[in-house]
Protein backbone atom coordinates (compact mmCIF):
# COMPACT_ATOMS: atom_id res chain seq x y z
CA UNK A 1 0.00 0.00 0.00
CA UNK A 2 1.42 3.38 -1.01
CA UNK A 3 2.15 5.85 1.74
CA UNK A 4 0.36 9.18 1.42
CA UNK A 5 2.44 12.14 0.37
CA UNK A 6 3.00 14.91 2.87
CA UNK A 7 0.13 17.35 3.05
CA UNK A 8 2.35 20.39 2.81
CA UNK A 9 4.05 20.93 -0.52
CA UNK A 10 7.73 21.70 -0.10
CA UNK A 11 9.30 24.65 -1.85
CA UNK A 12 12.55 22.91 -2.81
CA UNK A 13 14.61 25.86 -3.98
CA UNK A 14 13.53 28.02 -1.04
CA UNK A 15 14.46 25.24 1.40
CA UNK A 16 17.82 24.77 -0.33
CA UNK A 17 18.57 28.49 -0.04
CA UNK A 18 17.43 28.55 3.59
CA UNK A 19 19.57 25.54 4.49
CA UNK A 20 22.50 26.99 2.55
CA UNK A 21 22.11 30.30 4.38
CA UNK A 22 22.44 28.50 7.72
CA UNK A 23 25.42 26.51 6.49
CA UNK A 24 27.09 29.62 5.13
CA UNK A 25 26.38 31.41 8.38
CA UNK A 26 28.63 28.90 10.11
CA UNK A 27 31.09 28.28 7.29
CA UNK A 28 31.23 31.92 6.21
CA UNK A 29 32.22 32.78 9.75
CA UNK A 30 34.70 29.90 9.66
CA UNK A 31 36.19 31.07 6.36
CA UNK A 32 36.94 34.54 7.69
CA UNK A 33 38.32 33.23 10.98
CA UNK A 34 40.38 30.54 9.24
CA UNK A 35 42.31 33.14 7.26
CA UNK A 36 43.48 34.64 10.55
CA UNK A 37 44.50 31.41 12.28
CA UNK A 38 46.11 30.02 9.12
CA UNK A 39 48.13 33.22 8.86
CA UNK A 40 49.23 32.81 12.49
CA UNK A 41 50.05 29.14 11.95
CA UNK A 42 52.00 29.55 8.69
CA UNK A 43 53.92 32.67 9.74
CA UNK A 44 54.80 31.40 13.22
CA UNK A 45 55.88 27.91 12.15
CA UNK A 46 57.68 28.84 8.95
CA UNK A 47 57.68 26.95 5.67
CA UNK A 48 59.41 23.79 6.94
CA UNK A 49 57.35 23.17 10.09
CA UNK A 50 54.16 24.28 8.37
CA UNK A 51 54.98 21.62 5.78
CA UNK A 52 55.21 19.01 8.56
CA UNK A 53 51.90 20.17 10.02
CA UNK A 54 50.33 20.09 6.55
CA UNK A 55 51.50 16.56 5.77
CA UNK A 56 50.23 15.28 9.14
CA UNK A 57 46.89 17.05 8.71
CA UNK A 58 46.53 15.98 5.06
CA UNK A 59 47.28 12.35 5.95
CA UNK A 60 44.71 12.53 8.74
CA UNK A 61 42.03 13.83 6.38
CA UNK A 62 42.82 11.09 3.88
CA UNK A 63 42.61 8.43 6.60
CA UNK A 64 39.31 9.86 7.86
CA UNK A 65 37.89 9.44 4.36
CA UNK A 66 39.31 5.93 3.97
CA UNK A 67 37.94 4.77 7.33
CA UNK A 68 34.65 6.71 7.19
CA UNK A 69 31.49 5.58 5.42
CA UNK A 70 29.98 9.09 5.24
CA UNK A 71 26.92 7.71 7.01
CA UNK A 72 25.20 11.11 6.97
CA UNK A 73 24.38 10.50 3.30
CA UNK A 74 22.81 7.14 4.14
CA UNK A 75 20.72 8.71 6.91
CA UNK A 76 19.44 11.40 4.57
CA UNK A 77 18.80 8.96 1.71
CA UNK A 78 17.00 6.28 3.78
CA UNK A 79 15.90 8.36 6.77
CA UNK A 80 13.78 10.93 4.93
CA UNK A 81 10.82 8.56 4.57
CA UNK A 82 10.55 7.42 8.23
CA UNK A 83 11.08 11.01 9.38
CA UNK A 84 8.27 12.19 7.08
CA UNK A 85 6.05 9.45 8.50
CA UNK A 86 7.31 10.14 12.07
CA UNK A 87 8.32 6.49 12.38
CA UNK A 88 10.94 7.22 15.04
CA UNK A 89 11.77 3.60 15.98
CA UNK A 90 12.67 2.80 12.36
CA UNK A 91 14.69 6.00 12.05
CA UNK A 92 16.40 5.21 15.36
CA UNK A 93 17.41 1.72 14.24
CA UNK A 94 18.91 3.24 11.09
CA UNK A 95 20.72 5.92 13.11
CA UNK A 96 22.27 3.44 15.53
CA UNK A 97 23.36 1.22 12.64
CA UNK A 98 25.11 4.19 11.03
CA UNK A 99 26.67 5.09 14.37
CA UNK A 100 28.00 1.55 14.80
CA UNK A 101 29.53 1.66 11.34
CA UNK A 102 31.16 4.99 12.23
CA UNK A 103 32.69 3.46 15.37
CA UNK A 104 34.02 0.42 13.52
CA UNK A 105 35.51 2.72 10.89
CA UNK A 106 37.29 4.76 13.57
CA UNK A 107 38.81 1.59 15.07
CA UNK A 108 40.03 0.36 11.69
CA UNK A 109 41.32 3.84 10.88
CA UNK A 110 43.44 3.92 14.03
CA UNK A 111 45.03 0.61 13.01
CA UNK A 112 45.78 1.98 9.54
CA UNK A 113 47.20 5.18 11.05
CA UNK A 114 49.55 3.10 13.23
CA UNK A 115 50.85 1.24 10.18
CA UNK A 116 51.19 4.45 8.10
CA UNK A 117 53.08 6.55 10.64
CA UNK A 118 55.21 3.92 12.34
CA UNK A 119 55.87 1.95 9.17
CA UNK A 120 56.07 4.63 6.48
CA UNK A 121 56.52 7.98 8.27
CA UNK A 122 59.97 8.37 6.68
CA UNK A 123 58.40 8.13 3.22
CA UNK A 124 56.49 11.35 3.92
CA UNK A 125 59.79 12.91 5.10
CA UNK A 126 58.32 13.56 8.56
CA UNK A 127 60.68 14.47 11.35
CA UNK A 128 60.92 11.37 13.63
CA UNK A 129 59.96 13.43 16.69
CA UNK A 130 56.56 14.13 15.10
CA UNK A 131 55.58 10.47 14.58
CA UNK A 132 53.93 9.91 17.98
CA UNK A 133 51.95 13.15 17.89
CA UNK A 134 50.94 12.52 14.27
CA UNK A 135 49.50 9.13 15.21
CA UNK A 136 47.62 10.56 18.22
CA UNK A 137 46.27 13.44 16.10
CA UNK A 138 45.00 11.05 13.42
CA UNK A 139 43.22 8.91 16.02
CA UNK A 140 41.55 12.00 17.49
CA UNK A 141 40.28 13.11 14.08
CA UNK A 142 38.99 9.63 13.27
CA UNK A 143 36.87 9.56 16.44
CA UNK A 144 35.67 13.16 16.07
CA UNK A 145 34.64 13.01 12.40
CA UNK A 146 31.87 10.39 12.72
CA UNK A 147 29.01 11.66 10.56
CA UNK A 148 25.89 9.82 11.79
CA UNK A 149 24.82 12.67 14.12
CA UNK A 150 25.37 15.17 11.28
CA UNK A 151 22.94 13.12 9.20
CA UNK A 152 20.30 13.29 11.95
CA UNK A 153 20.60 17.08 12.06
CA UNK A 154 20.37 17.40 8.28
CA UNK A 155 17.49 15.01 7.64
CA UNK A 156 15.50 16.90 10.29
CA UNK A 157 16.21 20.19 8.44
CA UNK A 158 17.99 21.64 11.48
CA UNK A 159 20.87 23.18 9.58
CA UNK A 160 20.80 26.05 12.09
CA UNK A 161 21.95 23.69 14.84
CA UNK A 162 24.69 22.35 12.61
CA UNK A 163 25.99 25.84 11.89
CA UNK A 164 26.23 26.59 15.61
CA UNK A 165 28.12 23.37 16.32
CA UNK A 166 30.53 23.81 13.42
CA UNK A 167 31.31 27.38 14.47
CA UNK A 168 32.98 25.95 17.60
CA UNK A 169 36.00 24.66 15.67
CA UNK A 170 37.11 27.84 13.84
CA UNK A 171 36.41 30.06 16.83
CA UNK A 172 38.32 27.68 19.09
CA UNK A 173 41.21 27.42 16.62
CA UNK A 174 41.56 31.20 16.51
CA UNK A 175 41.64 31.46 20.30
CA UNK A 176 44.06 28.52 20.52
CA UNK A 177 46.32 29.99 17.82
CA UNK A 178 46.55 33.30 19.70
CA UNK A 179 47.39 31.52 22.97
CA UNK A 180 49.99 29.31 21.25
CA UNK A 181 51.52 32.36 19.56
CA UNK A 182 51.92 33.92 23.01
CA UNK A 183 53.37 30.86 24.81
CA UNK A 184 55.49 29.66 21.88
CA UNK A 185 54.40 28.08 18.54
CA UNK A 186 55.24 24.43 17.93
CA UNK A 187 53.78 21.79 15.64
CA UNK A 188 52.77 19.69 18.66
CA UNK A 189 50.83 22.48 20.34
CA UNK A 190 48.87 23.27 17.19
CA UNK A 191 48.08 19.59 16.60
CA UNK A 192 46.91 19.15 20.21
CA UNK A 193 44.62 22.19 20.03
CA UNK A 194 43.17 21.17 16.65
CA UNK A 195 42.49 17.61 17.88
CA UNK A 196 40.84 18.77 21.11
CA UNK A 197 38.50 21.13 19.25
CA UNK A 198 37.50 18.49 16.72
CA UNK A 199 36.67 16.06 19.55
CA UNK A 200 34.54 18.75 21.21
CA UNK A 201 32.66 19.42 17.96
CA UNK A 202 32.02 15.70 17.47
CA UNK A 203 30.62 15.37 21.00
CA UNK A 204 28.36 18.40 20.48
CA UNK A 205 26.95 16.86 17.28
CA UNK A 206 26.01 13.67 19.15
CA UNK A 207 24.38 15.73 21.89
CA UNK A 208 22.43 17.77 19.30
CA UNK A 209 21.20 14.59 17.59
CA UNK A 210 20.02 13.18 20.90
CA UNK A 211 18.15 16.40 21.80
CA UNK A 212 16.52 16.71 18.35
CA UNK A 213 15.36 13.08 18.07
CA UNK A 214 15.20 11.57 21.58
CA UNK A 215 12.70 8.90 20.51
CA UNK A 216 14.95 7.77 17.71
CA UNK A 217 18.11 7.85 19.86
CA UNK A 218 16.47 5.71 22.56
CA UNK A 219 18.44 2.68 23.75
CA UNK A 220 15.45 0.53 22.78
CA UNK A 221 16.45 1.02 19.13
CA UNK A 222 20.10 0.13 19.69
CA UNK A 223 21.61 -3.09 18.37
CA UNK A 224 18.84 -4.01 15.92
CA UNK A 225 21.18 -4.05 12.93
CA UNK A 226 19.49 -6.88 11.03
CA UNK A 227 16.08 -5.25 11.28
CA UNK A 228 17.49 -1.93 10.10
CA UNK A 229 19.00 -3.63 7.03
CA UNK A 230 15.72 -5.41 6.26
CA UNK A 231 13.73 -2.17 6.57
CA UNK A 232 15.98 -0.37 4.09
CA UNK A 233 16.52 -2.45 0.93
CA UNK A 234 19.66 -1.43 -0.93
CA UNK A 235 21.29 -0.01 2.21
CA UNK A 236 24.42 -2.18 1.98
CA UNK A 237 25.07 -1.31 -1.65
CA UNK A 238 24.55 2.38 -0.93
CA UNK A 239 27.03 2.21 1.97
CA UNK A 240 29.62 0.60 -0.28
CA UNK A 241 29.18 3.09 -3.10
CA UNK A 242 29.26 6.19 -0.90
CA UNK A 243 32.32 4.81 0.89
CA UNK A 244 34.15 4.28 -2.38
CA UNK A 245 33.12 7.71 -3.59
CA UNK A 246 34.29 9.54 -0.44
CA UNK A 247 37.59 7.64 -0.49
CA UNK A 248 38.26 8.56 -4.10
CA UNK A 249 37.31 12.16 -3.39
CA UNK A 250 39.83 12.25 -0.52
CA UNK A 251 42.53 10.83 -2.79
CA UNK A 252 41.79 13.61 -5.27
CA UNK A 253 42.06 16.28 -2.57
CA UNK A 254 44.85 14.97 -0.32
CA UNK A 255 46.80 12.82 -2.77
CA UNK A 256 48.44 15.75 -4.62
CA UNK A 257 49.67 17.26 -1.32
CA UNK A 258 51.21 13.94 -0.27
CA UNK A 259 52.74 13.59 -3.74
CA UNK A 260 54.34 17.03 -3.42
CA UNK A 261 55.75 16.06 -0.03
CA UNK A 262 57.10 12.77 -1.39
CA UNK A 263 58.59 14.07 -4.66
CA UNK A 264 59.47 17.68 -3.84
CA UNK A 265 60.03 17.80 -0.06
CA UNK A 266 58.44 19.16 3.10
CA UNK A 267 58.96 22.86 2.34
CA UNK A 268 57.29 22.52 -1.07
CA UNK A 269 54.42 20.72 0.66
CA UNK A 270 54.01 23.67 3.04
CA UNK A 271 53.72 26.16 0.16
CA UNK A 272 51.39 23.85 -1.75
CA UNK A 273 49.23 23.32 1.34
CA UNK A 274 48.67 27.03 1.92
CA UNK A 275 47.62 27.55 -1.71
CA UNK A 276 45.49 24.41 -1.55
CA UNK A 277 43.90 25.57 1.72
CA UNK A 278 42.68 28.74 0.03
CA UNK A 279 41.51 26.89 -3.09
CA UNK A 280 39.76 24.17 -1.08
CA UNK A 281 37.67 26.80 0.65
CA UNK A 282 35.87 26.86 -2.70
CA UNK A 283 35.55 23.10 -2.61
CA UNK A 284 34.15 23.35 0.91
CA UNK A 285 31.54 25.79 -0.37
CA UNK A 286 30.61 23.19 -2.99
CA UNK A 287 30.21 20.61 -0.21
CA UNK A 288 27.93 23.00 1.67
CA UNK A 289 25.73 23.38 -1.38
CA UNK A 290 25.61 19.60 -1.76
CA UNK A 291 24.58 19.18 1.89
CA UNK A 292 21.81 21.74 1.47
CA UNK A 293 20.67 20.24 -1.84
CA UNK A 294 20.65 16.53 -1.01
CA UNK A 295 17.71 16.45 1.48
CA UNK A 296 15.55 18.47 -0.91
CA UNK A 297 16.40 16.25 -3.86
CA UNK A 298 15.40 13.20 -1.81
CA UNK A 299 12.07 14.80 -0.79
CA UNK A 300 11.44 15.87 -4.38
CA UNK A 301 11.92 12.29 -5.51
CA UNK A 302 9.50 11.06 -2.84
CA UNK A 303 7.00 13.58 -4.20
CA UNK A 304 7.43 12.08 -7.70
CA UNK A 305 7.15 15.43 -9.50
CA UNK A 306 9.61 14.83 -12.33
CA UNK A 307 9.37 18.26 -13.96
CA UNK A 308 9.77 20.12 -10.65
CA UNK A 309 12.75 17.93 -9.84
CA UNK A 310 14.43 18.63 -13.20
CA UNK A 311 13.75 22.34 -12.81
CA UNK A 312 15.33 22.34 -9.36
CA UNK A 313 18.45 20.56 -10.65
CA UNK A 314 18.79 23.01 -13.55
CA UNK A 315 18.47 26.05 -11.28
CA UNK A 316 21.07 24.82 -8.82
CA UNK A 317 23.43 23.87 -11.67
CA UNK A 318 23.16 27.30 -13.30
CA UNK A 319 23.75 29.11 -10.00
CA UNK A 320 26.75 26.89 -9.22
CA UNK A 321 28.18 27.37 -12.73
CA UNK A 322 28.06 31.14 -12.36
CA UNK A 323 29.75 30.76 -8.99
CA UNK A 324 32.53 28.73 -10.60
CA UNK A 325 33.25 31.48 -13.11
CA UNK A 326 33.32 34.12 -10.36
CA UNK A 327 35.70 31.99 -8.31
CA UNK A 328 38.15 31.61 -11.20
CA UNK A 329 38.20 35.35 -11.89
CA UNK A 330 38.75 36.13 -8.19
CA UNK A 331 41.66 33.68 -8.07
CA UNK A 332 43.28 35.36 -11.06
CA UNK A 333 42.93 38.85 -9.60
CA UNK A 334 43.29 38.30 -5.86
CA UNK A 335 45.19 35.03 -5.43
CA UNK A 336 48.68 36.52 -5.18
CA UNK A 337 47.83 39.35 -2.75
CA UNK A 338 45.80 36.96 -0.58
CA UNK A 339 48.67 34.47 -0.30
CA UNK A 340 51.06 37.29 0.56
CA UNK A 341 48.64 38.56 3.20
CA UNK A 342 48.15 35.17 4.82
CA UNK A 343 51.57 33.54 4.51
CA UNK A 344 54.02 36.35 3.88
CA UNK A 345 57.00 36.45 1.52
CA UNK A 346 58.03 32.86 2.27
CA UNK A 347 54.84 31.59 0.60
CA UNK A 348 54.82 34.03 -2.35
CA UNK A 349 55.60 31.24 -4.84
CA UNK A 350 52.24 29.70 -4.00
CA UNK A 351 50.44 32.17 -6.31
CA UNK A 352 51.34 30.03 -9.34
CA UNK A 353 49.86 27.02 -7.53
CA UNK A 354 46.68 28.72 -6.36
CA UNK A 355 45.36 29.58 -9.83
CA UNK A 356 45.13 26.00 -11.23
CA UNK A 357 43.83 24.70 -7.90
CA UNK A 358 41.11 27.38 -7.90
CA UNK A 359 40.18 26.43 -11.46
CA UNK A 360 39.89 22.80 -10.37
CA UNK A 361 37.76 23.80 -7.39
CA UNK A 362 35.49 25.85 -9.66
CA UNK A 363 34.79 22.72 -11.72
CA UNK A 364 33.82 20.98 -8.48
CA UNK A 365 31.52 23.85 -7.59
CA UNK A 366 29.91 23.86 -11.06
CA UNK A 367 29.06 20.14 -10.73
CA UNK A 368 27.74 20.40 -7.18
CA UNK A 369 24.14 19.43 -7.98
CA UNK A 370 25.06 16.25 -9.85
CA UNK A 371 26.13 13.95 -7.04
CA UNK A 372 23.08 14.59 -4.79
CA UNK A 373 20.88 14.17 -7.86
CA UNK A 374 22.40 10.77 -8.65
CA UNK A 375 21.96 9.60 -5.05
CA UNK A 376 18.36 10.80 -4.92
CA UNK A 377 17.43 9.10 -8.21
CA UNK A 378 18.98 5.72 -7.40
CA UNK A 379 22.12 6.14 -9.54
CA UNK A 380 24.62 6.16 -6.67
CA UNK A 381 27.19 4.26 -8.74
CA UNK A 382 27.60 7.15 -11.20
CA UNK A 383 29.57 9.45 -8.86
CA UNK A 384 31.80 6.47 -8.05
CA UNK A 385 32.53 6.02 -11.75
CA UNK A 386 33.27 9.71 -12.22
CA UNK A 387 35.50 9.88 -9.13
CA UNK A 388 37.43 6.82 -10.34
CA UNK A 389 38.10 8.42 -13.71
CA UNK A 390 39.07 11.70 -12.01
CA UNK A 391 41.54 10.01 -9.64
CA UNK A 392 43.19 8.11 -12.50
CA UNK A 393 43.41 11.29 -14.59
CA UNK A 394 44.93 13.29 -11.72
CA UNK A 395 47.41 10.51 -10.84
CA UNK A 396 48.59 10.09 -14.43
CA UNK A 397 48.94 13.85 -14.88
CA UNK A 398 50.88 14.23 -11.60
CA UNK A 399 53.34 11.48 -12.52
CA UNK A 400 53.87 13.09 -15.92
CA UNK A 401 54.19 16.68 -14.65
CA UNK A 402 55.60 16.58 -11.08
CA UNK A 403 59.13 17.08 -12.35
CA UNK A 404 58.13 20.62 -13.37
CA UNK A 405 57.33 21.61 -9.78
CA UNK A 406 54.39 22.12 -7.42
CA UNK A 407 52.54 24.44 -9.83
CA UNK A 408 52.49 21.63 -12.39
CA UNK A 409 50.84 19.40 -9.78
CA UNK A 410 48.16 22.09 -9.46
CA UNK A 411 47.54 22.01 -13.20
CA UNK A 412 47.34 18.21 -13.04
CA UNK A 413 44.55 18.57 -10.48
CA UNK A 414 42.74 21.14 -12.65
CA UNK A 415 42.93 18.81 -15.65
CA UNK A 416 41.51 15.88 -13.70
CA UNK A 417 38.67 17.99 -12.27
CA UNK A 418 37.79 19.26 -15.77
CA UNK A 419 37.54 15.67 -17.04
CA UNK A 420 35.36 14.75 -14.05
CA UNK A 421 33.07 17.73 -14.65
CA UNK A 422 32.58 16.80 -18.31
CA UNK A 423 31.71 13.20 -17.44
CA UNK A 424 29.38 14.32 -14.62
CA UNK A 425 27.51 16.63 -17.02
CA UNK A 426 27.02 13.90 -19.63
CA UNK A 427 25.68 11.39 -17.09
CA UNK A 428 23.40 14.01 -15.50
CA UNK A 429 21.88 14.83 -18.89
CA UNK A 430 21.22 11.12 -19.52
CA UNK A 431 19.62 10.56 -16.10
CA UNK A 432 17.31 13.58 -16.34
CA UNK A 433 16.13 12.47 -19.80
CA UNK A 434 15.45 8.96 -18.52
CA UNK A 435 13.60 10.36 -15.50
CA UNK A 436 11.39 12.52 -17.70
CA UNK A 437 10.61 9.60 -20.02
CA UNK A 438 9.85 7.25 -17.14
CA UNK A 439 7.44 9.63 -15.40
CA UNK A 440 5.79 11.03 -18.50
CA UNK A 441 2.03 10.32 -18.85
CA UNK A 442 1.36 7.11 -20.81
Amino acid sequence: MEQPLPDVRRDGLRNILRNLAWLLGGKGFAAVISLVYIAILSRSLGVKDFGHFSLIFGTAQALVAIASFQTWQTLVRFGAKPVTEKNWPQFGRLTWLCGAIDVSGAVVGCVIAFVVFYGFGHTLQLNPRYIDMAFAFNCALLWSRMTAPNGVVRVLDRFDIGSYVEAVVPAGRLIAALIILFVGPTVGRFLFAWALLDLLSGALYWYAAWRLAPEAMSRANFGKWRQAMEENPGLGAFFGITYGNSTLDALTKQGPLLAVGYFLGTSAAGVYRLADQLAQSIGKFAQLVARAVFPEFVHAQIGSDAEAFRRMVRRVTIIAGIGGVVVTVCAMLLGGPLLDLVGGDAFATGASILLPLAIGASFELASVSYEPMFYATGHASYPLIVRSVTVVAVAVAIVAMVGMGAAAVGWAVALGMAIGYALFSILAWVVLRELAAHKAPK
